[in-house]
């Protein structure tokens, strides 16, 4: 099987990325990345609703349902768009 080279910053960068999306190994991680990038001409969402984020939006849910949501809507903005400047600076270009 052929291997790659990354620099150590992408590689701890990548290593975050495979943590956060509950990918096994980085392998696994950066091989699901590359087969989504080459196999697909427009944009898919759907490989950054992993498991865990899926989960921490319905838990959100059920707590907004239940009165129990803690934060303005100004302070839900800023956050989706600290988190979306955050994405964009760290996606592959």
């Amino acid at each position: 099987m052929p291997h790659i080279q990354i620099d150590d910053l992408v590689f701890k960068a990548a290593e975050r990325r495979a943590a956060e999306g509950g990918y096994a190994t980085v392998d696994e991680y950066i091989s699901d990345v590359v087969t989504h990038d080459l196999g697909e001409e427009s944009e898919r969402f759907d490989v950054l609703f992993t498991h865990e984020r899926l989960a921490d939006l319905k838990r959100i849910s059920v707590e907004m349902q239940n009165g129990g949501t803690r934060h303005t809507m100004a302070e839900l903005m800023a956050h989706f768009d600290n988190k979306r400047k955050t994405w964009l600076a760290n996606r592959p270009a």
